[in-house]
């Protein structure tokens, strides 16, 4: 049948989602002669489109596939059901018949609903198609909790849906931790504190029973095995999936035990003018249910249906996974399973204060890396994922922290970059070289590696800067494929083009509509320009989760709240507004490592209220939620110490008052201490100072957290004004030229002459932008507002403050706490039993 032989062939494809899409798009890039003419029947009421990123239709985006090009019909809106394999035509719902001289079954699979009571009640949906989101999205319009049967991939994201239409969210899974298939046990663990954190109850390792309706006759709560239910005016199956393999069945084809059209390695049926592909397919005992391998099948069906001399097979495929999940990184790559006994060795780091777990699978003399799990950071998952079958380029304890990156030129030839589209670091080698290609967006379109789940663009973009060095050519420093610039140059687009929202930027210098890279980075530029307050307009789409709220966002649902304190100093009359506060609103409180009293376990809609009374009391914004200056820590100095030798405290409140505000590219810490003892732990800050005889030294460049690094000392013995000189230039030099989410100090270890170059230019005005620098701050200076003052003075938007968008004023009854130590605390999770 191939095309070398005949032309004008009939191809009728089943069912037109991802997979199908591909496999015309292949056809017609390889089919030069034309020798097929296409017909592709579709079911639902649009072409095909991007089901991998599904619950992002509810924020607005277009997933629709390019139209297919000429010698393809699109019919939509009808379902094949009949089979005629002597004739050789399929017949629609519509009645429409159409021939065929090759027909691909590509009807996907449909949402399993476990057959219990109460499933077919109002209120209870599935969760599969654009049609589905929108029916859930107008049936919660009117309520108020919801809840997911399922805590896989999609089952989750279901969740985080449920969560952004304002509705209270739960997960239902039956197993003992969410995401089973992906996650062993501690990383299912990790991943539910990150979950719960976010304020979505689960409800793990029982069965559901039934569901049951309330008053109205819909659903209203869902029943487990136990005899304990869960309250969901809407209910969401996500429980797995169950091959669309009827028209097989009603033909004669053959079809597995538990479903799906049986296919030998080049999917084809038993008849050899019937193939199937995706979802529906069983190819060597397994269906598939990821996008890559679908996709795979796809392509091997284009080679077989071009020529009858193709060996394509489809040869199994990876499963490895990587996604963010409510804001949680999570990977899962080769066997996270094996153990002991199948010559397989666990080596597991978990850190339960970051919510970080990470287990690194290896055989017996770990020497080679078999698999693995990533929960909370996975950042260096396509590096280990390229090495699964292969030798470690490090020890198993530096795969865990750090310590090697493994360069694009390293990777062997075979190792699979993108396992959605089964792109080889080799074939994306060849592709760079052979088209002359040196941008990543030149790549995506030329081998489709990062096209569909884009979790290996990083790893991609590392080949591809490892081609272009070795071929002489200068490496770019793009922030993502929407811009064509690094951030330093973004930020001097913004500058001195005075632009003034994402949409303007992007329009003008960039292309398409942003992603979750440069979007909250324009978002910190924007911000550090004083280009309009944090919730105006545009703007608030763009923040982090806890700017949305201009508060951090805790494990419960709540928030907290940290007024700003300069230098720890405060007054009596303050102290009680905080404590009258803290008592008639039920919270927490802490005095905190950075001299602040914070403020635990306040409702999203008592913010405002909360702040009304901080405000009136001569509080501001501490901005512990923003990428800002957080505080200046302060010992009490020469005023009352018997060592000081400096008034720390006077200088600390200075600079906390003159930077309080300044959005960078990561949050800033500082703090001054009044002698060498060193009280204030100055050098551990992005700026430090200690005080001396003759004045201040200035230290650079510090940090805590999971890598500390000491701070370089800068200047000494500066006057109150250079010292100030100083700071200023450094945060605003740092906040131009850093990239996204750098601190200080890897921004400082990245300067080409480091500690250095940086005195050039800040003190010896190397570049000429000394002058600006001061400006800049100066401008700063002026313009500062507090956040909260203008939030309470604007009812647009203290609009947002509400916990249910459908019901104004209503608290969250999912919180609930109890009594430790006099104070409250979350209540922890149920255990699961």
């Amino acid at each position: 049948m191939g095309a070398d032989s005949e032309t004008d062939r009939r191809l009728v494809v089943a069912g037109h989602g991802p997979a199908a899409h591909r496999l015309v798009e292949a056809l017609r890039e390889r089919d030069t002669a034309g020798a097929w003419t296409i017909t592709v029947i579709g079911e639902e009421g649009r072409a095909a489109y991007d089901r991998v990123a599904l619950t992002s239709h509810l924020d607005g985006a277009d997933l629709a596939y390019p139209a297919h090009g000429g010698g393809v019909t699109v019919v939509t809106g009808e379902r094949v059901t009949a089979i005629d394999r002597a004739a050789r035509t399929v017949t629609t719902s519509a009645g429409r018949v159409a021939g065929y001289d090759a027909l691909v079954l590509a009807t996907g699979s449909a949402p399993f609903v476990p057959p219990v009571d109460g499933r077919d009640l109002p209120g209870v949906f599935v969760y599969r198609t654009i049609d589905d989101l929108d029916a859930i999205r107008e049936y919660a319009a009117d309520r108020a909790t919801g809840a997911v049967v399922g805590g896989g991939l999609l089952g989750l994201e279901a969740a985080r849906a449920i969560q952004n239409l304002g509705l209270r969210s739960g997960v239902v899974e039956a197993a003992p931790w969410l995401m089973p298939r992906q996650l062993d046990e501690g990383g299912g663990a990790m991943l539910r504190r990150h979950i719960e954190g976010l304020g979505i109850a689960v409800h793990a390792g029982v069965p559901l029973r039934a569901l049951e309706a309330g008053e109205d006759g819909a659903v209203a709560r869902i029943v487990l095995a136990d005899g304990s239910a869960v309250d969901a005016g809407v209910v969401v199956f996500s429980a797995g999936i169950r091959p669309r393999d009827e028209l097989a069945r009603a033909c004669g084809l053959p079809v597995g035990e538990r479903g799906g059209v049986v296919v030998d390695a080049s999917c084809r049926t038993e008849d050899p003018a019937v193939w199937a592909i995706g979802e529906c397919a069983l190819v060597g005992g397994t269906v598939y249910g990821l996008v890559g391998p679908c996709f795979s099948m796809a392509e091997v069906v284009a080679d077989r249906l071009l020529s009858d001399a193709s060996t394509a097979v489809f040869e199994g495929a990876d499963t490895s996974t990587k996604l963010k999940l409510l804001g949680v990184d999570v990977a899962s790559f080769g066997d996270p399973f094996a153990g002991p006994g199948e010559g397989a060795l666990g080596v597991t780091y978990t850190d339960p204060v970051a919510g970080v777990y990470k287990r690194l699978v290896v055989s017996d003399d770990a020497q080679t890396l078999l698999g693995g799990v990533l929960v909370g950071d996975a950042e260096s998952y396509g590096t280990l994922r390229a090495h699964v079958g292969g030798g470690l380029p490090g020890t198993p304890e530096q795969m865990l922290f750090g310590g090697t990156e493994t360069a694009g030129e390293d990777l062997p030839a075979a190792t699979v970059i993108c396992s959605c589209n089964n792109v080889t670091a080799e074939g994306i080698r060849c592709a760079i070289s052979d088209d002359s290609l040196t941008d990543m967006a030149d790549v995506k379109d030329c081998t489709r590696a990062g096209t569909s789940c884009g979790s290996c663009v990083p790893l991609v973009k590392r080949i591809l800067d490892a081609e272009l060095t070795a071929a002489g050519i200068e490496v770019g420093t793009a922030l993502c494929e929407h811009f064509d610039h690094s951030r330093a140059e973004l930020f001097d687009i913004v500058r001195a083009g005075r632009i003034t929202s994402f949409t303007q930027l992007v329009q003008e210098h960039g292309r398409g509509r942003g992603c979750d890279i440069c979007r909250p980075a324009v978002a910190s530029i924007l911000a550090s320009l004083g280009t309009g307050h944090i919730l105006e307009g545009e703007q608030a789409a763009l923040q982090d989760t806890n700017d949305h709220f201009l508060a951090n966002l805790q494990k419960n649902g709540t928030y907290s709240v940290v007024p700003r304190v300069p230098g720890g100093e405060i007054t009596p009359e303050k102290l009680i507004v905080i404590g009258e506060v803290a008592r008639d609103f039920g919270l927490y409180t802490k005095i905190t490592g950075g001299q602040r009293i914070d403020m635990f376990g306040a409702r999203v809609e008592q913010l405002p209220e909360i702040w009304r009374r901080l405000v009136d009391a001569g509080f501001e914004s501490g901005h512990a939620y923003g990428k800002a200056l957080r505080t200046v820590k302060s010992c009490v100095g020469s005023t009352w110490c018997r060592y000081g030798v400096q008034d720390s405290a006077a200088m600390a409140i200075r600079l906390e008052l003159r930077y309080r505000g300044l959005r960078a590219p990561h949050k800033l810490k500082s703090a001054v201490s009044g002698c060498a003892r060193e009280c204030a732990e100055a050098q551990s800050k992005d700026f430090g100072v200690i005080a001396t005889e003759n004045g201040w030294n200035l230290y650079l460049g510090g940090n805590g957290g999971m890598r500390p690094r000491h701070a370089d000392l800068f200047a000494t013995d500066l006057t109150d004004d250079r010292l100030i000189t100083y700071i200023d230039r450094f945060l605003m030099f740092y906040i131009r030229t850093a990239d996204r989410l750098q601190r200080t100090a890897t921004w400082l270890e990245s300067l080409d002459g480091g500690l250095e170059y940086l005195r050039e230019v800040i003190v010896d005005d190397r570049l000429g932008i000394c002058a600006e620098l001061d400006a800049a701050m100066e401008a700063h200076v002026a313009a500062y507002s507090d956040e909260w003052r203008d939030t309470l003075d604007d009812p647009g938007r203290l609009s947002r403050f509400v916990s249910f968008v459908n019901a104004p004023g209503t608290p969250d009854p999912s919180i609930a706490f109890e009594v430790e130590r006099d104070q409250i605390k979350p209540v922890p999770p149920a255990v699961p039993r």
